[in-house]
């Protein structure tokens, strides 16, 4: 495992996130997960309830979203707050933490749709030079003697 190490002054410490085991490297790991990535961005607006987000967040399984909520609870950047009343009311909201990281991701955002065009042109450009067989074929038993 590795440990922070000392940073130029003494008592600070510095991460390295290039190295596998660096706890700066699992938390962009996780921030950069397309579930929670979207679940952030679905709770900008203010707070949600679970069925709100769901709604939110095309494509996302109840239990996907609940992975992605627990892991940024636990991250400190959302909030669960219980109410107690029949049925039990559950809200999740941004602390400033969560919100901290939204500029981010919208630049993010903003750039891979100012730039997506772009990126499909080269990858058509790329697949006419470097011809790939589709993933079904790969995935077939002789995909050895389709790809030699």
């Amino acid at each position: 495992m590795t440990f922070p190490v000392p940073g130029p002054t003494p008592g600070e410490f510095t991460y390295d996130g290039a190295t596998p085991f660096c706890p700066v490297s699992g938390l962009l790991d996780q921030i950069r997960s397309r579930w929670a990535n979207l679940s952030l961005l679905a709770l900008a607006a203010g707070p949600r309830r679970h069925a709100e987000l769901r709604r939110l967040v095309p494509g996302v399984s109840q239990k996907m979203l609940t992975q992605a909520l627990r892991m940024l609870e636990r991250n400190g950047m959302v909030r669960r707050t219980i109410t107690p009343t029949v049925p039990v009311r559950v809200d999740y909201a941004l602390t400033d933490l969560g919100r901290s990281v939204l500029p981010l991701l919208w630049s993010i955002k903003k750039w891979s749709e100012a730039n997506m065009a772009e990126m499909e042109s080269e990858r058509e450009r790329y697949d006419e030079r470097e011809p790939v067989p589709p993933v079904a074929v790969l995935n077939r038993r002789d995909a050895a003697a389709v790809t030699a």
